[in-house]
């Protein structure tokens, strides 16, 4: 996809930030772009990985998450918070890449079954169908081709009333692989490996078990078919191309990065600031590029994106060690939500909020309409709350609409073939009171 095509798919989810959304954009083309040199030069094409800059709920997340889903690429969120540097209790830095390389080999083998699903479901249908007519006893006199041509056109009559759903609720006994054993190792951070190798001892011992389950034969297709296709693909094929996928299109996004900075002017002060800069100096080499051993095969992080946010409120880009400032080239602001923006958010998206409440009120039969002058009512009471209490974005938008069809929720069951018009009056009847009382919006808005 070109940056412009990718700019106009982000556009169906996230409102304004365009600055970003180029920005994004342009980082995955390099990826293509790379892709088309030569060895020896890709090697040397090291990706220009993003800071986001911006307030909590003006699209950041959503940017990268939508970017992923639309590169089909391996994809992980995490907190930076959560990590620590080695030696104190936390999460040891590493754990991100393989929770990466699991996320690539799901994609991976979800891919592969896709490639099998129609041979599994033919081989399922057979094993299906050799239940329900086992070999009949044939007669000494009895011919073989005779009884062939019988038990064939037999097979032939349950074949159609298997495909047209007539045996569906008939119950038959079939017999699946035993799920292996899942072992839950707690183990230290820096010791993950160990706790991998244990698991897998474990998992093994299960193996080559069978055990017999009696269900409906619509619920025995699918399990049969999800166990052809995992015998259908190659598992150490799968593990090699997601480590290569890991490698060559991994995406980490690293939020909250402004929180192990440590402030300019605390620098010094000890306490709360221990650990922070440890942390960031354990981030280094993978965005660095280094090899980390996982269960599927040790991964380079050279070529892996990472696209780190923080909202900087308190704390400024600068305040990051240098040697990762230098590894975050692309620097990218996004810009507070204003009124129009949220007027935007709520119609114009794929899925929009206002869309999704139609669509649930209509399964009880309930028409949901908004007017323009209730989109604009809702709008700005989510702007004049961000403003006099807790500025949280968009998702504020969440809490106002639950809030403004709770009622309207609670009763649909009892009222259908009802319709619902929301306007700025009913909008002001619901939401005025708790909008203009601070001290109530703060805790129920």
């Amino acid at each position: 996809m070109t940056p412009r095509e990718i700019v106009h798919e982000l556009n169906k989810h996230i409102v304004g930030q365009d600055d970003a959304k180029r920005a994004v954009a342009i980082a995955l083309r390099n990826r293509w772009r790379r892709m088309q040199l030569d060895d020896e030069l890709r090697s040397e094409v090291t990706p220009k990985n993003i800071l986001m800059i911006g307030p909590t709920g003006v699209g950041k997340t959503e940017i990268a998450r939508r970017l992923a889903k639309l590169c089909n690429a391996p994809f992980i969120k995490i907190e930076a918070t959560k990590f620590t540097e080695v030696g104190y209790v936390g999460r040891d830095v590493d754990s991100i890449i393989r929770d990466l390389a699991d996320v690539a080999v799901k994609l991976t083998r979800e891919e592969a079954v896709r490639k099998v699903r129609r041979r599994a479901e033919d081989l399922a249908e057979e094993r299906i169908l050799d239940i329900l007519l086992p070999p009949p006893r044939r007669l000494p006199s009895e011919e073989a081709s005779e009884s062939d041509d019988r038990d064939q056109e037999t097979r032939q009559k349950f074949r159609k009333k298997l495909r047209e759903g007539d045996l569906n609720d008939k119950i038959i006994e079939i017999e699946l692989s035993a799920p292996s054993v899942g072992v839950e190792i707690m183990a230290p951070p820096g010791m993950e490996e160990m706790t991998q190798q244990l698991q897998g001892m474990f998992q093994n011992l299960s193996s080559n078990r069978s055990q017999t389950r009696r269900v409906r034969v619509e619920e025995a297709l699918k399990l049969l078919c999800d166990e052809e296709a995992s015998q259908l693909i190659d598992e150490d094929e799968i593990k090699r191309r997601a480590v290569e996928n890991t490698e060559q299109n991994g995406i980490i996004f690293l939020d909250e990065i402004d929180k192990v900075t440590q402030r300019s002017d605390s620098r010094g002060s000890g306490g709360g600031e221990v650990s922070r800069e440890g942390v960031q100096r354990d981030l280094l080499p993978l965005v660095e590029g280094c090899s980390v051993s996982t269960k599927y095969g040790t991964v380079k992080t050279d070529h892996i994106l990472f696209i780190a946010s923080g909202a900087f409120h308190l704390a400024k880009p600068s305040d990051l060690i240098p040697e990762l400032q230098g590894r975050l080239p692309i620097r990218v602001e996004l810009q507070a939500l204003r009124v129009e923006d949220f007027e935007r958010i709520l119609v114009e998206p794929d899925a929009s909020l206002t869309e999704q409440a139609k669509a649930m009120l209509a399964t009880e039969g309930c028409q949901l309409s908004f007017t323009a002058e209730g989109i604009k009512r809702l709008a700005q009471t989510a702007f004049d709350v961000n403003e006099t209490t807790e500025n949280i974005g968009a998702r504020r938008l969440h809490t106002l609409i639950e809030r403004l069809l709770e009622n309207i929720s609670f009763d649909a069951p009892d009222q259908p073939d009802t319709t619902i018009e929301i306007d700025a009056e009913y909008v002001d009847q619901q939401l005025h009171d708790l909008a203009v009382d601070e001290d109530l919006s703060r805790y129920i808005l």
